[in-house]
Formats: structure tokens, C-alpha cells, sequence
């Protein structure tokens, strides 16, 4: 009945008069917004936290103010008075990558009741949105979907609601097997208020609507195999943006905003692109632009020559955008400048920019940025009160005994020969497979069974990011610090030519030295990550010859001194990572796995070394390769943690002298590849 009908008289019967009080009211228009309004709004981004939420190194059992999250809340808490409109976001890989993280996911389960260390961090400072990382799923869907307050309608996983963070999770590409419908919203509208400035300078409170859309990195699919497969599905990140993006411009925001746990690669476009950012900013309708994942900066110039990207002044395909470190070390800001133009909020990009900031901006000594812990901003005082407990839980369980070594286990040569670290792991995991083989795949009984590991831990976050596990006893922490992520066991057939294309691989981690360069030349290439250089061990020798181009640098490859055929059978044991097609190595997808346990790959390790309670040398096996000999006119150099050049020696690599110290607790090292 039409509002205007509704007239008090006698006539009306009570029915009528109760249908009149029940019309709705005319919803007030919205009031025009003057046009040229301006408005600053300042879009802040952690990712890839890893649950650091404290400036604590678990493995060396000491403070680490280079790193944490209760750092990072330090600089939110400066951006907001800086800025009068600020917007907090988490792009991914929060819940995994800390002891904390492991202790609450395998040791000590949290209940449905209570909620994350981590997440009840964020809260304590307050987020209004975030995305899933691919380090989100390493423990399990029925976890996730308990964490992160999230039912999902995937097998195995609980219909209950259980406490998560107390902002919205947002994931557009991750499908579940049995409804075909996303696992977590794809997306949602956040409506602020904000102030903003008319020409004459007057301010008003207006008004703000953003949407948020979020992508995990397809390639899940591989890495989490076991976890995921048969229950969800992942679509490209561009075609997940296409697909909601008519949804969200149907609800009229001023803003969308991506937020990717991915970071940038323009190379061409594929569906399971790991790094999609620069093809999902070329999505029209994508406002803003939040990445993560590769553990690195931008604005930076590790992007200054990408094509259509400002790594100055932070823009992708002409989008604002940023990716803010790693292990709470950073928080992006990007400044958004908005101007009202016909009726809608327009970026001015003359005057938005993006930047990342450091929680120890470096100082110039010797004319190279160095990080001093000294200049660190000060830890945020609220967030030790909301996870002191279970931190402490955390730090007592993991220094129960396991045993004892008279091995120093380092990685801060891993990359020149030294295994000393890998050798525990290769051992353990080769002792697994061979009990775990002759009942699972009889006819692998006789097979010769080889341990692959990569040293996890080789500087990538700075002087104290190397595995260092002194003589003495040994704990579940040095078990931690020996295997730093939450891997499985895996073992793969492979014939020796799959053998070697395996250690070709790997040894893209060098450059290609030229013998007859007089200048410096750095062995190792920076672009090729550390973990993904795997080295193999179990009876097996090779060099590696880096003069030799890439592809062809695996000579003289022998198991039990003899040359390995093309058709020899190996079953080779790794994690789950690499053998489900992590680090797209030459026939590793999934295909050739004959053995996926269930056991962590640090658990076994942990009972490998409560087995051998006094661990000595000859429990490990031998390094298995060295460099061919190599007379170059000029040094080859590389940079580890400085001072550690007794411990080169201690292992038997004599070749390697510290050159120069660098004055942030890194040096340069020359090795001789001539002996």
C-alpha cells in the first residue's frame, strides 16, 4: 500500500492501521558529493608474516629485532597517526613457518574455542581484510578451515564454525570438489568513513566502499598435494578475477582492491602462474594491488626492469601496488590520492605513490645500505601480553633432549660443499624409506635408495639466517633448525638420466664462471633460491663444474665408484614439495611417487637422531660432490655470515678464505676453485 494512502481516519479498521506502521520509509538519498573533493587514504599490507609474531630466533634462543610482527604493529600504529584514512590488510602466509606456528598446529592443538597466536595479534592492532597464502594449506584443510573460522564444504573437514580472526578471509580462486563453489568467500565490501577536503578546504566525513578480492598461487595444487588433492581445485588468478569482478561492480565500490599472494612474472600468461601480479593488474576494473609470496620488496629494484612497472613510485600496469617483506620485517604503504570526478573517486596518480617500510631502515657504512639491530624500531608493548604464554609453552617444548652430537651441522657453506647439515636429513629420510619400501613396493626391495635435501636456511634474511647447530646436546630445536618447514616425506622412481637432470637442476644456483675474467665473479645466482638447490647423497659422487654452461655442469656421476647408466633404477627420497613438482624439476609432477608418508619429514628426523644418542661422524654420510678444479686469473667470491671461515676449515674446505667484512654481520668470502 502506498505510503501516501496511509491517512488516520475512522474508517480504517485496526488492520490497516497496523499496515501503515509497517510501510517502509523511502530510503534518503544519498547527498551529492561536491565534485573535486579530495581525500588521502593510506592502504597498509603485511604479508608473509610465517607467524613471527615475536622478535625471537627459536633456534639460536636469543632476541632478533630485525624481525616480528609485534615490530611491524610499531609502524601500523605510526601510518595511522600519519594518515588520517588508513585500510589494513594481510596477503598471506600467516599461520605456518615459526615453532610457535608448528606447536599449535602438531604439538599442542588449539581448540575450536580458542583462537590463533597469530590471529589474535592481528586483532590486537585490528585488520580489515586479508587473503590465504599457499603456506596456509602445509596443515591440512580441517586446520584451516578450524583457524580461520571458516566451514567449509570440503571432505574431512568440520561444519562447525570454530573462532578465527575477527576480519574478514577472502580467496576468489580455491574450489571445493563438491560444490564447485569457493572455499572461503571470494570476495566482500568493507563501507567506511573517512574524511575528506572540499576545494575551500572544508572537511567533511564521507562515505568510503571497497571491495576486496583474493588469490592463492595455483601451483598449491602441487605443493600440497596430498592435502588438497581430490578436495578442491584451483582456477589462474586472471580468470578468478573475471569471473567475480561483474559481481563486485554490480555492488558499485569506489575501490576494488586484489590482494595476491603472489608476487610478479611477465613472462606468458599460463592459468597455474605462480607469480601473476603483473597479468592480474591489467585486469580492468583492479583498483589497487596487494602481493606477497616471493619474500621480497616492491617498490624495489628487483623489478626495475620489468616492462610497464614503476619501481620507483610503485605502480603495475599503471595500478598502484606494493608487497611489504617478509617475516614482519616491512609493511607496505601505498598512499592513495583521491579526487571526485563525475561522481565517482578517481586515483590521482600524480600524487599516489608506494612505498615499503622497514622496521630497521638501513644506514650507508662503506657506502652499501647495512642493517643494524640498533636501529630497529622498538617493539609494540601489547602484543607480548597476548602470546606470552604459549610462547613460552612453545620455547620449553621445543628444547626437550633427543640426544647428543659431537658434529658442529652448519649451512653457512652449504652452497660450497659444506653438508654437514643436509647429511642428518638425507640420512634419516634414506633409514625411513628403506624400512617403509620392501612392504609398500616389494620389487623396489634391491633398488638403490638415495637421500635429497637443500639447505633451507643460507642467509636469504640476513646474518642469522643459516642452520647452526653447535657440539653438544640435542633438542627437538635443533631438529627444527636442521629441517626448517613442515614438509613430508616423499620417495620417487627415477632411472639415471632422470638422476642427473635432477642435479642439473640444482646446479643452476651458480653462475657460470669464466676462468679468464680478471675481475670479481660471484659464484652463487642470486636468482635461483637456495632451497631449490638440492643435493643428493647415499652412495652416489658427482662434480659439479661451473666454467660449464647450465644443463651441462653434472661430470663424472658415480654410484659406489662405478658411472651410472642412463637406465639405472634409483628411488630417491625428498619432500612432498619436490616430489609433487615444486620447483618444476625435469620429471618430478606427482607421477613417479612410490612412497607418501604421512610423517613429517622433521619428525623423522627427530627420531632418526633420539636413535643415534651420540652422534658422531661416521653416522652421516660423506659429502657426495665437490667443483671440478678450476684455475680462474680473477677471484670468485660469495657472501656468507662473517667470521665463520675456521668453521670452512673444521669441514674440510680449505679452498675458502674471508676477503672482506661487509660490517653488517655478512662478509665476503673468495674460494679457489683451483684445489
Amino acid at each position: 500500500m502506498p505510503l501516501r494512502s496511509c491517512r488516520l481516519t475512522a474508517l480504517f479498521s485496526a488492520v490497516l492501521l497496523a499496515a501503515c506502521a509497517s510501510q517502509p520509509h523511502p530510503a534518503a538519498q544519498p547527498q551529492a558529493l561536491p565534485q573535486g573533493l579530495r581525500a588521502d587514504v593510506a592502504v597498509l599490507e603485511t604479508t608473509d608474516i610465517h607467524s613471527n609474531i615475536l622478535s625471537y630466533d627459536y633456534y639460536k634462543q636469543k632476541a632478533d629485532p630485525t624481525l616480528g610482527f609485534e615490530r611491524t604493529v610499531t609502524l601500523i600504529r605510526k601510518a595511522r597517526g600519519q594518515f588520517t584514512n588508513s585500510f589494513l590488510f594481510d596477503a598471506g602466509d600467516t599461520i605456518q613457518g615459526s615453532v610457535l606456528a608448528d606447536y599449535q598446529a602438531q604439538v599442542q592443538k588449539i581448540g575450536c574455542d580458542q583462537e590463533l597466536a597469530v590471529y589474535k595479534s592481528m586483532d590486537a592492532i585490528g585488520y580489515d581484510g586479508g587473503t590465504i597464502g599457499n603456506h596456509e594449506f602445509n596443515y591440512g584443510l580441517p586446520y584451516l578451515s578450524q583457524v580461520t573460522g571458516t566451514p567449509m564444504n570440503v571432505e574431512g573437514t568440520s561444519a562447525q564454525r570454530c573462532t578465527g580472526p575477527h576480519y574478514p578471509l577472502v580467496l576468489a580462486n580455491v574450489n571445493s570438489v563438491r560444490d564447485g563453489k569457493p572455499i572461503f568467500k571470494p570476495w566482500t565490501i568493507i563501507d567506511r568513513k573517512i574524511a575528506a577536503y572540499t576545494p575551500d578546504g572544508s572537511q567533511l566525513s564521507v562515505p568510503l566502499k571497497i571491495a576486496i578480492i583474493g588469490f592463492a598461487p595455483p601451483p598449491i595444487m602441487q605443493w600440497d598435494k596430498q592435502n588438497l588433492q581430490g578436495k578442491v581445485t584451483v582456477t589462474g588468478v586472471v580468470e578468478a578475477a573475471q569471473k567475480y569482478l561483474p559481481e563486485i561492480q554490480a555492488q558499485h565500490p569506489d575501490l576494488v582492491i586484489a590482494i595476491l599472494h603472489g608476487g610478479m612474472n611477465n613472462a606468458p600468461y599460463t592459468p597455474d602462474m605462480e607469480n601473476g601480479g603483473w597479468y592480474l593488474a591489467g585486469v580492468p576494473g583492479i583498483d589497487v594491488l596487494l602481493m606477497g609470496h616471493e619474500h621480497t620488496d616492491f617498490p624495489g629494484p628487483r623489478f626495475a626492469h620489468m616492462q610497464d612497472v614503476d619501481d620507483e613510485h610503485g605502480f603495475v600496469r599503471g595500478v598502484p601496488a606494493v608487497m611489504g617483506g617478509f617475516f614482519g620485517k616491512d609493511l607496505g604503504v601505498i598512499r592513495l590520492a583521491l579526487v571526485r570526478q563525475q561522481d565517482h573517486w578517481v586515483i590521482d596518480k600524480s600524487k599516489t605513490f608506494s612505498q615499503v617500510w622497514p622496521i630497521c631502515p638501513p644506514t650507508m657504512v662503506n657506502g652499501k645500505p647495512t642493517v643494524s639491530p640498533s636501529n630497529c624500531v622498538p617493539a609494540d608493548p601489547q602484543i607480548p601480553l597476548v602470546v606470552g604464554k604459549v610462547q613460552q609453552a612453545a620455547i620449553d617444548y621445543v628444547n626437550t633432549p633427543i640426544g647428543q652430537s659431537n658434529v658442529r651441522m652448519s649451512s653457512y657453506f652449504a652452497d660450497e660443499g659444506d653438508m654437514s647439515a643436509l647429511a642428518p636429513v638425507n640420512a634419516a629420510q634414506i633409514d625411513y624409506a628403506q624400512q617403509a619400501l620392501p612392504s609398500a613396493h616389494p620389487e623396489l626391495a634391491n633398488t638403490p635408495v638415495l637421500g635429497s635435501a637443500a639447505a633451507f636456511r643460507t642467509g636469504f634474511g640476513g646474518p642469522d639466517d643459516y642452520t647452526d647447530v653447535m657440539p653438544g646436546p640435542l633438542t627437538l630445536r635443533s631438529a627444527a633448525d636442521l629441517y626448517f618447514y613442515p614438509n613430508t616425506l616423499s620417495a620417487v622412481k627415477i632411472d639415471g638420466k632422470g638422476l642427473k637432470a635432477w642435479l642439473e637442476q640444482s646446479a643452476q644456483r651458480f653462475n657460470r664462471i669464466n676462468p679468464n675474467a680478471t675481475g670479481e665473479q660471484q659464484l652463487i645466482n642470486d636468482k635461483y633460491v637456495g632451497y631449490n638447490f638440492d643435493q643428493i647423497q647415499g652412495g652416489i659422487a658427482y662434480i659439479i663444474d661451473v666454467s660449464k654452461p647450465a644443463g651441462e655442469r653434472i661430470v663424472k656421476l658415480t654410484y659406489r665408484g662405478k658411472p651410472i647408466t642412463t637406465a639405472q633404477t634409483f628411488v630417491v627420497v625428498t619432500n612432498n614439495y619436490r616430489a609433487s613438482g615444486g620447483g618444476h624439476f625435469p620429471g618430478l609432477d606427482g607421477n613417479n611417487i612410490v612412497l607418501a608418508a604421512p610423517d613429517g619429514t622433521r619428525e623423522i628426523l627427530a627420531r632418526w637422531l633420539q636413535k643415534h644418542p651420540s652422534l658422531v661422524a661416521k653416522d652421516l654420510p660423506r659429502a657426495s660432490w665437490h667443483f671440478a678444479k678450476l684455475k680462474t686469473h680473477g677471484p670468485v667470491v660469495f657472501t656468507s655470515a662473517s667470521d665463520k671461515q675456521a668453521v670452512a676449515e673444521t669441514d674440510g674446505l680449505h679452498n675458502i678464505k674471508q676477503v672482506r667484512d661487509n660490517g653488517d654481520g655478512t662478509a665476503v668470502y673468495a674460494i679457489d676453485l683451483s684445489h
